[in-house]
């Protein structure tokens, strides 16, 4: 593309449709929420079609683009609570029921991968956006206060300039190298090791053991590919397990009716994820849980449900198994 070609205005809407997916990344990093994200994605470019007319090429569309969708991020974080991982708050429960306690709607969502990543691409620019829409990084971003969030994701994830940064949000380069300094330390005690992008031999056969232990229903067995810290959490629910006891006596007790799932493998937040369907007493199965797996390579350290049925159809996943 020339610079000619990138500072032209938008003549049609698959001008702008073609950003969509960055945007999407972009907003979902930002706001820790694929519904959110696309929302403010659609905002963005009804936005930027309903102004086009007044677009003066004094920036590529793609920067154009991204200050329009930094100010609906902003407008709709204004006032929120921040999202969070049920392992980010307090300490684990007991696996009783009445642990369980009420539903609540402040948690960091599961992405698919296609909705948020390019499929294509410079090879390290690639391993960076996958690394920055992991559970754990996505979920450290929203520690950030608002501008702060904006100004690491353009520099370190993106790669923007300093100058470029100050100007899309109307501030100085010594403004935003000082916030990126304050965000960066904050990623550095919440974000984690960063992990491999992708999966080898050991850690799919892991996965394929998983697999068939949780839809055979042998929590015995299963538990023991459990880390020792490993964790376990419910989004919408706040309580969360560590430890194979604990989350094997949550699984045989509050959780059993969890046997006869079957699960369906999905690509979620450059990890591995299952569509969870559980046995429907009007029979098959209906749509229980998006569950993100992560692993050491070696033994599985996070499980992850979210009770969130609204999900599968951004996963590609049909409404019901035969």
């Amino acid at each position: 593309m020339t610079a000619a070609t990138a500072n032209a205005a938008p003549t049609t809407p698959g001008d702008l449709e073609s950003h969509r997916v960055e945007l999407t990344g972009y907003c979902y990093r930002m706001l820790g929420s694929i519904f959110d994200a696309e929302d403010a994605v659609q905002e963005t470019l009804l936005r930027a079609w309903r102004a086009r007319d007044d677009f003066a090429g004094r920036a590529s569309v793609r920067t154009w683009l991204y200050r329009i969708a930094t100010n609906v991020c902003l407008d709709l974080l204004r006032g929120r609570a921040r999202r969070a991982l049920p392992v980010d708050l307090g300490e684990p429960g007991r696996p009783v029921l009445a642990s369980l306690g009420a539903p609540e709607a402040r948690w960091v969502e599961p992405a698919p991968d296609a909705a948020v990543l390019p499929v294509a691409g410079d090879p390290a620019e690639v391993t960076v956006a996958r690394e920055s829409v992991r559970l754990a990084f996505v979920a450290a971003l929203q520690h950030l206060p608002p501008r702060q969030r904006a100004v690491l994701i353009l520099r370190d994830v993106l790669r923007w300039r300093a100058d470029e940064v100050a100007g899309l949000l109307d501030g100085t380069v010594a403004s935003v190298n000082s916030a990126l300094q304050r965000a960066r330390a904050t990623m550095a005690d919440r974000a984690g090791p960063a992990r491999a992008a992708e999966l080898d031999a050991a850690h799919r056969e892991l996965l394929d053991r998983y697999v068939h232990l949780f839809e055979r229903y042998d929590v015995d067995a299963l538990v023991t590919l459990l880390r020792e810290d490993a964790v376990h959490s419910m989004p919408p629910y706040a309580l969360w397990l560590r430890g194979p006891r604990d989350i094997g006596r949550w699984m045989l007790g509050p959780g059993a009716e969890c046997r006869g799932s079957r699960l369906l493998p999905v690509t979620a937040n450059a990890g591995s994820g299952f569509g969870q369907y559980r046995p429907d007493p009007a029979g098959g199965h209906r749509p229980f849980s998006i569950q993100l797996v992560a692993t050491d390579g070696a033994r599985i350290t996070a499980i992850t449900y979210f009770l969130e049925p609204r999900l599968f159809p951004l996963f590609g996943l049909p409404d019901r198994l035969p």
